[in-house]
């Protein structure tokens, strides 16, 4: 029963192979990679992340100190945003304060420093 029908379909593979509707993965070059298939905002993040941006804000921030010369970096697309602190690490509290574009701020109650930094949006 499995031979049959593993031989209808090989014939059928024939037939369409003869009118040149179907194609084996040989004449395509093997299965094609994400980077191939992708379409519309897939393929735009993909193209920037070869180019080492990172559009969406998909990977991982960068690790900052949150002294006055190593800032931590608040992406904002406006002049102004509300940030939250987590002063300690067991804090259940957060402290908010607004942070402006330009130098930068320090926290409330920490003092780690805090810079606004302007972000295109990607499309």
């Amino acid at each position: 029963m499995a031979g049959q029908l593993l031989l209808r379909t090989c014939a059928a593979t024939l037939r369409l192979s003869r009118t040149g509707i179907a194609r084996s993965m040989a004449t395509m070059k093997g299965i094609p990679t994400d980077e191939e298939q992708a379409t519309g905002l897939e393929r735009r993040a993909l193209e920037a992340l070869k180019l080492g941006k990172d559009p969406y804000s998909m990977l991982k921030p960068k690790s900052y100190a949150g002294t006055k010369d190593d800032p931590h970096i608040v992406p904002c697309i406006g002049q102004k945003r509300l940030v939250g602190c987590l002063c300690e690490e067991d804090n259940t509290a957060i402290v908010w304060f607004w942070l402006h574009e330009g130098k930068a701020q320090r926290c409330p109650s920490c003092g780690s420093h805090y810079q606004l930094v302007h972000h295109e949006l990607p499309h």
